[in-house]
């Protein structure tokens, strides 16, 4: 395990070399770490608690000694800044990052072998690297191993786990692999996963999902602004037919009234006629009782003339 003396004198990040001046062998060395950077960048984004170094040298001591740098294709640490500086790090330097080793490291096997089984295994197991990944994508050049194998730091020894994806607990997060497409190059590559199983998505992809998304929520915005739109329509035409309805019950009505106040007046004109007919019928029954009254004067003046004579 890593050990720190006080009273060695350590050299900086500034006085070491930055890199072990090793090419990569090929462009998965560099695209695949990158991949896992690019998602935990994007799930992580309010976490200032953790750093993924790509192709980095690593300084550590290992028994009060200073030892060879180790540069893994890959590595997650946590629990320390997520930027140390606005120059960024140079290298990562276990006596400037408070003696805190990286969780996981990540080997990708090429076309070069490079002692990613053997001799780097021992030099993670001195720097106390929790969990070590090594990912053969050409596995069909190396018979004896896996394409996927991670192992985990138990009692000195690494012992190679058998699930995959694994679930690593201390970031709450599962590595594994997975088919999709990135840069425009469809294959297999390693991956972030959730606790059900499930491959964090690229960034590229959520936000192709979204806009999709948005464009199917303002096509139905513009579908339900037309069905609006025609429902307002539709109500304006209802306004308007009870408008014109309203009008032409007031006329019903104003008709209705004339007819009422005609047909009051025809009464009134009977009432009335009937009032002089009555007054006529009662002046004709007068005459007839003076005509009568006249009639019996004229009887009595004829039976006294006659006994006159």
């Amino acid at each position: 395990m890593v050990q720190f003396s006080p009273l060695l004198r350590l050299p900086t990040s500034e006085e070491l070399p930055c890199s072990d001046e090793t090419p990569v062998d090929n462009e998965l060395q560099n695209l695949i770490p990158n991949l896992l950077l690019y998602i935990l960048a994007f799930i992580w984004p309010e976490r200032q608690d953790w750093f993924f170094g790509v192709d980095m040298a690593i300084y550590y001591l290992y028994q009060g000694k200073r030892q060879p740098a180790v540069t893994p294709d890959g590595f997650l640490s946590i629990g320390v800044p997520r930027c140390s500086s606005e120059k960024g790090r140079l290298s990562y330097v276990l006596w400037e990052e408070d003696d805190i080793p990286p969780l996981l490291a990540l080997e990708i096997v090429s076309k070069h072998y490079n002692d990613e089984y053997e001799e780097k295994k021992e030099k993670y197991i001195k720097l106390g690297v929790k969990y070590y990944l090594i990912y053969n994508p050409n596995h069909s050049q190396r018979g004896k191993h896996q394409p996927f194998e991670l192992y985990r730091l138990e009692q000195g020894r690494y012992i190679l786990q058998t699930t995959e994806p694994y679930w690593i607990p201390e970031i709450g997060l599962g590595i594994g692999r997975g088919k999709i497409t990135h840069v425009g190059w469809g294959r297999e590559w390693l991956l972030w996963y959730d606790q059900e199983g499930h491959a964090y998505a690229l960034p590229e992809e959520v936000v192709k999902t979204e806009r999709q998304l948005i464009g199917k929520l303002r096509q139905q915005a513009e579908q339900q602004r037309q069905l609006a739109e025609q429902e307002h329509q539709r109500a304006e035409q209802m306004r308007q037919e009870l408008e014109q309805e309203r009008q032409r019950s007031e006329q019903e009505s104003q008709r209705a009234e004339q007819e009422h106040q005609r047909a009051e007046q025809m009464r009134q004109e009977l009432e009335q006629e009937r009032q002089r007919s009555e007054q006529e019928s009662q002046r004709a029954e007068q005459m007839r009782q003076e005509l009568e009254q006249m009639r019996q004067e004229l009887e009595q003046l004829r039976q006294q003339t006659k006994h006159e004579n």
